[in-house]
Protein backbone atom coordinates (compact mmCIF):
# COMPACT_ATOMS: atom_id res chain seq x y z
CA UNK A 1 0.00 0.00 0.00
CA UNK A 2 1.21 3.50 -0.83
CA UNK A 3 0.05 7.01 -0.05
CA UNK A 4 0.59 9.99 -2.33
CA UNK A 5 1.54 13.27 -0.68
CA UNK A 6 1.95 16.64 -2.36
CA UNK A 7 4.64 19.03 -1.10
CA UNK A 8 4.64 22.46 -2.78
CA UNK A 9 3.45 21.06 -6.06
CA UNK A 10 5.69 17.96 -6.00
CA UNK A 11 3.88 14.67 -5.76
CA UNK A 12 5.63 12.06 -3.62
CA UNK A 13 4.54 8.49 -3.02
CA UNK A 14 5.41 6.95 0.30
CA UNK A 15 4.84 3.44 1.69
CA UNK A 16 1.79 2.86 3.87
CA UNK A 17 4.17 1.81 6.68
CA UNK A 18 5.71 5.30 6.72
CA UNK A 19 2.24 6.81 6.86
CA UNK A 20 1.36 4.62 9.86
CA UNK A 21 4.57 5.37 11.76
CA UNK A 22 4.08 9.12 11.18
CA UNK A 23 0.51 8.89 12.50
CA UNK A 24 1.76 7.10 15.60
CA UNK A 25 4.43 9.73 16.29
CA UNK A 26 1.91 12.55 15.85
CA UNK A 27 -0.57 10.85 18.17
CA UNK A 28 2.17 10.03 20.69
CA UNK A 29 3.37 13.61 20.66
CA UNK A 30 -0.10 14.86 21.51
CA UNK A 31 -0.64 12.30 24.27
CA UNK A 32 2.84 12.71 25.81
CA UNK A 33 2.51 16.51 25.70
CA UNK A 34 -0.89 16.39 27.43
CA UNK A 35 -0.27 13.68 30.03
CA UNK A 36 3.46 13.20 30.38
CA UNK A 37 5.40 9.99 29.78
CA UNK A 38 4.20 8.11 32.87
CA UNK A 39 0.48 8.79 32.40
CA UNK A 40 0.44 8.20 28.64
CA UNK A 41 -0.61 4.71 27.62
CA UNK A 42 0.19 2.71 24.51
CA UNK A 43 -3.52 1.95 24.13
CA UNK A 44 -4.46 5.65 24.07
CA UNK A 45 -1.71 6.44 21.56
CA UNK A 46 -2.71 3.64 19.20
CA UNK A 47 -6.39 4.51 19.50
CA UNK A 48 -5.69 8.14 18.60
CA UNK A 49 -3.44 7.07 15.70
CA UNK A 50 -5.93 4.52 14.44
CA UNK A 51 -3.26 1.84 14.67
CA UNK A 52 -3.05 -1.71 16.01
CA UNK A 53 -1.71 -2.13 19.57
CA UNK A 54 1.26 -4.08 18.21
CA UNK A 55 2.24 -1.21 15.90
CA UNK A 56 4.37 0.62 18.48
CA UNK A 57 6.57 -2.41 19.10
CA UNK A 58 6.74 -3.09 15.37
CA UNK A 59 7.82 0.42 14.33
CA UNK A 60 9.63 1.75 17.42
CA UNK A 61 10.43 -1.11 19.78
CA UNK A 62 8.66 0.16 22.90
CA UNK A 63 6.99 3.15 24.52
CA UNK A 64 10.31 4.69 25.64
CA UNK A 65 11.77 4.66 22.14
CA UNK A 66 8.56 6.13 20.76
CA UNK A 67 8.81 8.93 23.31
CA UNK A 68 12.40 9.69 22.28
CA UNK A 69 11.34 9.77 18.63
CA UNK A 70 8.45 12.14 19.41
CA UNK A 71 10.78 14.53 21.28
CA UNK A 72 13.28 14.42 18.40
CA UNK A 73 10.52 15.23 15.90
CA UNK A 74 9.35 18.08 18.13
CA UNK A 75 12.84 19.55 18.25
CA UNK A 76 13.28 19.18 14.49
CA UNK A 77 10.03 21.07 14.02
CA UNK A 78 11.33 23.93 16.17
CA UNK A 79 14.62 24.00 14.26
CA UNK A 80 12.69 24.24 10.99
CA UNK A 81 10.94 27.41 12.20
CA UNK A 82 14.20 29.23 11.43
CA UNK A 83 17.37 27.92 9.80
CA UNK A 84 20.79 28.94 11.12
CA UNK A 85 22.47 31.47 8.77
CA UNK A 86 25.15 30.32 6.35
CA UNK A 87 27.75 32.99 7.11
CA UNK A 88 30.33 34.07 4.49
CA UNK A 89 33.96 33.69 5.56
CA UNK A 90 34.41 37.43 6.19
CA UNK A 91 31.42 37.76 8.55
CA UNK A 92 32.39 39.54 11.77
CA UNK A 93 31.84 37.85 15.17
CA UNK A 94 29.35 40.60 16.06
CA UNK A 95 27.25 39.82 12.97
CA UNK A 96 27.46 36.09 13.59
CA UNK A 97 26.28 36.54 17.18
CA UNK A 98 23.41 38.73 15.97
CA UNK A 99 22.40 36.09 13.42
CA UNK A 100 22.59 33.27 15.96
CA UNK A 101 20.47 35.16 18.49
CA UNK A 102 17.87 36.13 15.87
CA UNK A 103 17.58 32.49 14.81
CA UNK A 104 17.12 31.38 18.42
CA UNK A 105 14.46 34.02 19.10
CA UNK A 106 12.60 33.15 15.91
CA UNK A 107 12.55 29.48 16.90
CA UNK A 108 11.10 30.49 20.26
CA UNK A 109 8.58 33.01 18.92
CA UNK A 110 7.40 31.45 15.66
CA UNK A 111 4.81 28.71 15.55
CA UNK A 112 1.75 28.12 17.69
CA UNK A 113 2.94 27.76 21.29
CA UNK A 114 0.02 25.38 21.94
CA UNK A 115 1.22 22.85 19.35
CA UNK A 116 2.22 19.54 20.88
CA UNK A 117 5.81 20.05 19.76
CA UNK A 118 6.20 23.13 21.96
CA UNK A 119 4.42 21.57 24.92
CA UNK A 120 6.38 18.32 24.72
CA UNK A 121 9.73 20.11 24.51
CA UNK A 122 8.90 22.13 27.61
CA UNK A 123 7.95 18.95 29.47
CA UNK A 124 11.20 17.23 28.51
CA UNK A 125 13.33 20.24 29.46
CA UNK A 126 11.65 20.53 32.86
CA UNK A 127 11.65 16.82 33.65
CA UNK A 128 13.60 14.61 31.31
CA UNK A 129 12.26 11.15 30.56
CA UNK A 130 15.26 9.85 28.69
CA UNK A 131 15.19 11.86 25.47
CA UNK A 132 17.44 14.69 26.63
CA UNK A 133 20.75 12.81 26.28
CA UNK A 134 20.11 11.84 22.65
CA UNK A 135 18.73 15.27 21.85
CA UNK A 136 21.83 16.99 23.22
CA UNK A 137 24.18 14.68 21.32
CA UNK A 138 22.37 14.83 17.99
CA UNK A 139 21.11 18.41 17.85
CA UNK A 140 21.63 20.72 20.82
CA UNK A 141 25.38 20.14 21.16
CA UNK A 142 26.12 21.17 17.54
CA UNK A 143 24.12 24.38 18.06
CA UNK A 144 25.91 25.07 21.34
CA UNK A 145 29.27 24.53 19.62
CA UNK A 146 28.36 27.16 17.03
CA UNK A 147 27.60 29.66 19.78
CA UNK A 148 30.76 28.97 21.76
CA UNK A 149 32.86 29.22 18.59
CA UNK A 150 31.42 32.70 18.01
CA UNK A 151 31.98 33.70 21.63
CA UNK A 152 35.62 32.58 21.56
CA UNK A 153 36.19 35.34 19.03
CA UNK A 154 34.57 37.93 21.29
CA UNK A 155 36.02 36.91 24.67
CA UNK A 156 39.68 37.31 25.71
CA UNK A 157 42.00 34.49 24.65
CA UNK A 158 42.65 33.73 28.32
CA UNK A 159 38.92 33.20 28.96
CA UNK A 160 38.31 30.09 31.07
CA UNK A 161 36.05 27.35 29.70
CA UNK A 162 33.57 27.86 32.54
CA UNK A 163 33.18 31.55 31.73
CA UNK A 164 32.65 30.70 28.07
CA UNK A 165 29.89 28.27 28.97
CA UNK A 166 28.22 30.66 31.42
CA UNK A 167 28.16 33.37 28.77
CA UNK A 168 26.58 30.97 26.26
CA UNK A 169 23.96 29.84 28.81
CA UNK A 170 23.13 33.48 29.57
CA UNK A 171 22.44 34.19 25.90
CA UNK A 172 20.29 31.08 25.45
CA UNK A 173 18.43 31.90 28.67
CA UNK A 174 17.51 35.36 27.39
CA UNK A 175 16.10 33.86 24.20
CA UNK A 176 14.16 31.16 26.06
CA UNK A 177 12.63 33.72 28.41
CA UNK A 178 10.41 35.19 25.71
CA UNK A 179 8.90 31.77 25.03
CA UNK A 180 8.56 30.36 28.54
CA UNK A 181 7.39 33.60 30.16
CA UNK A 182 5.09 34.73 27.33
CA UNK A 183 1.87 34.53 29.43
CA UNK A 184 3.54 36.66 32.13
CA UNK A 185 4.92 39.19 29.64
CA UNK A 186 1.40 39.65 28.23
CA UNK A 187 0.22 40.75 31.68
CA UNK A 188 3.23 42.96 32.48
CA UNK A 189 3.04 45.24 29.43
CA UNK A 190 0.16 46.77 27.52
CA UNK A 191 -1.14 45.25 24.29
CA UNK A 192 0.58 47.76 21.98
CA UNK A 193 3.97 47.17 23.57
CA UNK A 194 3.53 43.39 23.45
CA UNK A 195 2.50 43.46 19.79
CA UNK A 196 5.54 45.60 18.94
CA UNK A 197 7.96 43.01 20.35
CA UNK A 198 8.93 41.39 17.07
CA UNK A 199 11.59 38.70 16.88
CA UNK A 200 13.92 41.22 15.23
CA UNK A 201 13.44 43.81 17.99
CA UNK A 202 13.96 41.27 20.79
CA UNK A 203 17.03 39.77 19.09
CA UNK A 204 18.54 43.23 18.52
CA UNK A 205 18.08 44.04 22.22
CA UNK A 206 19.66 40.78 23.41
CA UNK A 207 22.58 41.21 20.98
CA UNK A 208 23.22 44.82 21.98
CA UNK A 209 22.93 43.97 25.68
CA UNK A 210 25.29 40.99 25.35
CA UNK A 211 27.94 42.79 23.27
CA UNK A 212 27.94 45.78 25.64
CA UNK A 213 28.43 43.43 28.59
CA UNK A 214 31.25 41.50 26.88
CA UNK A 215 33.08 44.70 25.94
CA UNK A 216 32.70 46.20 29.39
CA UNK A 217 33.96 42.98 30.96
CA UNK A 218 36.93 42.78 28.58
CA UNK A 219 37.78 46.43 29.22
CA UNK A 220 37.68 45.86 32.98
CA UNK A 221 39.90 42.80 32.64
CA UNK A 222 42.43 44.74 30.53
CA UNK A 223 42.52 47.57 33.08
CA UNK A 224 43.00 45.07 35.90
CA UNK A 225 45.89 43.41 34.06
CA UNK A 226 47.61 46.78 33.50
CA UNK A 227 47.16 47.72 37.15
CA UNK A 228 48.60 44.41 38.33
CA UNK A 229 51.53 44.79 35.92
CA UNK A 230 52.35 48.26 37.25
CA UNK A 231 52.11 47.00 40.83
CA UNK A 232 54.60 44.22 40.13
CA UNK A 233 57.00 46.67 38.49
CA UNK A 234 56.72 49.04 41.43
Amino acid sequence: MFETRVFEGISQTMPESDKTSDRIVEAAGEVFADRGFEQATVRDICQQAGANLAAINYYFGDKQKLYVEAVKRAHQWKMQQAEMPDWPGDTSPDEMLAGFILTMVRRMKLGDRDKWQNRLMLREMMRSNGACAELVKDSIRPQFDILTTILRQLLPESCAEERLHLTAFSIVGQCLFYHIADPVIRKLVDEDEYDSQSSEKIAEHITRFTLASLRADSSAATTSCRTNSKSRKG
